[in-house]
Parts: C-alpha cells; sequence; structure tokens
C-alpha cells in the first residue's frame, strides 16, 4: 500500500486491519487519510466512518471511496470525461503539469479535468479518483518502459471497469478538507485512528504526492498559501525530532474527548518507538503497543501504539 505523505512498506495495510480488528468500536475518525485503503475497509465492516486530509486530492479520494455509497460512473459518463482528451487547445488551463507530464499527456489530464466538471456533483469525485490512478500509471513507466504503456484513455476505461463496487454501510460517512486539530477536536467518535505523517524536510510541493495537488485544483499557485496554512502543525516539515513530537502532542490533545486512540507509526530509526510511547503517555495511559518488523525489507518497523 502506498500512502503519498510517503511511501510505506508492503503489508501495512494487513498489518492495520489485523490490530484493529481487535479494538472495540462503532465509529472512527482519521485526520491524515491519504489513500483512505484503511477507512474503506472499516466502512466495509460497519462502523461509521469520518475522513480528513489537509490535501486536497486525499480528501476526492476520501469522497469517491469513503463518503460515497452509491454513485458510480456509467458508460456516457465516461465517454464525457474522455471527450476530445487529446485534443490541444490555444493553451494548457494548468501548465503547472509540464512539471511532471509531456506535452500529450498534460493535454490529456488538462482536458478530463475539465471535462469533470461537466458530471454531476456527486459523480466528479469518482472521475478525479480514475484520473489520479491514471497518473500514477503514467509516471510509473521510465524511458526503458515507456513504450508498453497503453493509450491513457484506454487505461481510464480499464481502471474504470475493474474499480470495485461502492458499499452503503448504511452510516453517514463523511470526508472533510480540514486542518487535522480543528478536525479532531471538532469530531466525535469511538476511535481516533492517525497514521503519523512520515517526518520529512521536503517541501508538499516536491512530494510524491505533489502531481496529484496540482491536477485536482487545477493549477499550481497554490503552493506558498498551503505552506503557511500547516505551518507549526503535524503533517507539516519539521527540522527537528523535538518539533514533531510537539505538533503530536499537540494533536492528540485536541483528541482527549475521544475514548480510545489507535496511533499508528513507521520506525525507521527518525523517532524511536519507545519515545512516541513516550509522547502518548503524558496525555492518557498507553493501551498496548503493536509493533510487526518490515526492516529486512525496507528497514523500518510498522507500530500501532493504542490508547
Amino acid at each position: 500500500m502506498r500512502n503519498f505523505s510517503d511511501s510505506l512498506p508492503e503489508g501495512w495495510l494487513a498489518f492495520e486491519l489485523g490490530v484493529l480488528r481487535r479494538l472495540q468500536f462503532r465509529s472512527v475518525i482519521d485526520p491524515f487519510a491519504g489513500e483512505a485503503a484503511t477507512l474503506a475497509y472499516l466502512k466495509r465492516w460497519g462502523a461509521r466512518v469520518a475522513a480528513n486530509d489537509t490535501a486536497r486530492w486525499a480528501f476526492e479520494r476520501a469522497r469517491a471511496r469513503v463518503e460515497n455509497n452509491a454513485e458510480v460512473l456509467d458508460e456516457s459518463d465516461v465517454e464525457a470525461v474522455l471527450e476530445d482528451a487529446y485534443v490541444p487547445r490555444h493553451r494548457l488551463y494548468n501548465p503547472g503539469l509540464r512539471r511532471w507530464f509531456g506535452e500529450t499527456d498534460a493535454w490529456w489530464f488538462d482536458n478530463v479535468r475539465a471535462n469533470a466538471e461537466k458530471l454531476a456533483p456527486e459523480k466528479r469525485p469518482l472521475a478525479l479518483d480514475l484520473g489520479m490512478a491514471v497518473g500514477d500509471y503514467a509516471l510509473s513507466f521510465d524511458d526503458d518502459t515507456r513504450e508498453l504503456r497503453q493509450p491513457l484513455s484506454r487505461a481510464f476505461k480499464r481502471l474504470w471497469d475493474c474499480a470495485p463496487a461502492p458499499f452503503d454501510n448504511k452510516q453517514k460517512n463523511t470526508a472533510s478538507n480540514r486542518d487535522a486539530r480543528d478536525f479532531v477536536g471538532r469530531e466525535q467518535a469511538e476511535l481516533l485512528f492517525i497514521r503519523l505523517p512520515r517526518p520529512s524536510r521536503r517541501a508538499a510541493r516536491d512530494s510524491a504526492w505533489g502531481w496529484r495537488e496540482v491536477w485536482v485544483r487545477g493549477d499550481a499557485d497554490f503552493w506558498d498559501e498551503f505552506e503557511r496554512s500547516r505551518e507549526g502543525r503535524l503533517g507539516a516539515r519539521a527540522e527537528a525530532r523535538r518539533q514533531y513530537l510537539r505538533h503530536v502532542e499537540e494533536l492528540l490533545d485536541a483528541a482527549s474527548h475521544l475514548p480510545a486512540w489507535a496511533v499508528s507509526h513507521v520506525d525507521d530509526g527518525y523517532l524511536p518507538t519507545e519515545e512516541l510511547i513516550e509522547t502518548v503517555g503524558r496525555l492518557r495511559r498507553v493501551g498496548t503497543v503493536y509493533t510487526k518488523d518490515f526492516t529486512e525489507l525496507t528497514g523500518a518497523r510498522a507500530v500501532i501504539v493504542t490508547a
């Protein structure tokens, strides 16, 4: 599984679900939903799910995979999204796409994004979700393998054809695009599930998910404001471990009204598990600490701290 806050080890999703199976909860919130894969499973288990992320791409993905209970794209919707996808106009609406894509691909993504706006509001996230999957597909090729790549419109149709049907768990599941601390402080649920963002000194615009944010938003002029809005918060750049732990503690303190926490962490040497446990323990009694060793494959351990 990949979380575009940073890449996670293979098998991480199975580890998280195995731990969460042991906990008792009927509702769960996640302030850093990312790919929303874990939340999509929890929804299928019958839990009421509230997903959040400060990144717009993750918000749209959560709308498609978590909030959506019944909507699907039909064949006419797909044809509308792909109409004249490769036909260039007098200029790109979103020239920021050229940072990641060649001219032909940039036209495709630009046109598909514009066409998605013509869909009904409840169907638009489904098209954006598929478009992001096509972008990941396109960027997975290099100069040596590009000849194996299918045309992007064909890839879109194949992804649409094999997409899982939406699942209605008879709950009001939600997705939001808010500051994580504000989201946690206002939501009510039986469980806080949080996958801690990987500490990074990179700016968000240089992250692996940067292209998604530019494509979903439709331009690349938002980065400075986006970075300022996250300053001093968990998820922003952290120059020191102490600063990062302070951000973790502030977010968990905002979640003090929630009965149970499950804090998921990648122990890759930057932040030892013992220091995370100490931070959680300053706010409430730590329950069980679950770990799984991925060091032979990735140099990291998977950790979930419950409290």
